[in-house]
């Protein structure tokens, strides 16, 4: 599953040689953040996707934390790419992290704790297994995601994905593929690893970035190739009836790609199978890699490419899903 080498602390090294003390303060209060991202197979060679557009959110995750990371954007960019040259990839996962590292053990860090960059490849298909072809089966479950202003939720912070596992770990206890969680308020959030989309009476709905979601950058990716295809998505505080009504659902994510959901709390979704629109999205999000969808966006990075065109890229992930969705409200026909 691992590859050979990773990156830490700006040099390649052999995987079983990156280790850190027991007393790491990320160890002890989670005070790391991180990216997952895919490298694909392209015509033109292993390709990562949207790689610009994670680096900058690791970067703004590390902002909101005071965690200085040390390196530029361009360095980590750079850095990714020698990693699945060295390992010889040709697709692989890839996970940037950045935390605290050995030093006191309190709360706040003091000056001397230093922090550690590393880099990961591992061969990793998608996060949800074959669901991606069958659909998912989920619940939602008894956890929520944090209140706004406990946890800054456009992190993507390693210290915040105990929620994360309470969610999936229910979820699977209880025989499901996944599970949701809703917000304070009772309304539809996210899953453990996956933003929402619902289709309900011909249109594309997703909850807004206030519900305690992680601003993904496939949900981005999903909202622009909808508009492509003449879809327009709307941002809608979604009830969790929303689920039970839907004429489609999936989840979105780097690890889950576009995964259909064919039921919800045992109740089947539409037909009980991946549903037209979720499937013509899917055919335009993996066109992307094998050249069917033409990639207008820049969003690959080719890792033989000489230079990264980082002027080329999409907008920064921490303004996702303000200018791009409208609000809604959901009717049903009386």
């Amino acid at each position: 599953m691992n590859s050979t080498f990773l990156w830490f602390n700006g040099q390649i090294r052999p995987w079983n040689e990156a280790t850190v003390h027991i007393s790491t303060h990320a160890l002890h209060y989670g005070s790391s953040v991180f990216e997952g991202e895919r490298v694909y197979e392209t015509p033109a060679g292993p390709a990562y996707f949207r790689l610009v557009d994670h680096t900058r959110r690791l970067f703004a995750s590390a902002k909101m934390y005071d965690i200085p990371i040390g390196y530029s954007e361009a360095q980590i960019n750079t850095a990714c790419r020698e990693l699945i040259r060295v390992n010889g990839m040709r697709y692989a996962y890839v996970r940037p992290i950045v935390f605290r590292s050995a030093g006191g053990l309190g709360v706040v860090p003091t000056s001397d704790v230093p922090v550690d960059v590393a880099i990961m490849a591992i061969n990793w298909g998608n996060y949800l297994g074959d669901a991606v072809e069958r659909g998912a089966d989920v619940c939602v479950v008894s956890w929520r995601r944090s209140v706004p202003g406990t946890l800054p939720n456009w992190a993507k912070a390693g210290g915040h994905y105990l929620n994360n596992q309470l969610i999936a770990t229910e979820a699977r206890r209880n025989g499901y593929d996944e599970g949701i969680a809703l917000d304070h308020n009772g309304l539809i959030s996210e899953g453990s690893g996956e933003n929402l989309f619902v289709v309900h009476q011909g249109k594309l709905l997703t909850p807004p970035s206030s519900a305690s979601i992680l601003n993904g950058i496939t949900r981005d990716s999903v909202i622009t190739l909808a508009a492509e295809l003449g879809i327009s998505v709307e941002e809608c505080n979604l009830p969790r009836e929303a689920l039970y009504c839907a004429d489609e659902v999936f989840m979105t994510g780097t690890a889950a790609e576009i995964t259909p959901v064919r039921s919800v709390d045992r109740k089947p979704v539409g037909q009980g199978k991946p549903g037209p629109l979720t499937l013509r999205l899917q055919q335009a999000f993996f066109g992307l890699f094998d050249g069917s969808t033409t990639d207008r966006w820049h969003w690959l990075t080719q890792v033989n490419e000489a230079t990264v065109h980082e002027k080329n890229h999409t907008r920064k992930p921490e303004l996702q899903g303000i200018t791009t969705i409208t609000p809604c409200r959901i009717e049903e026909t009386a």
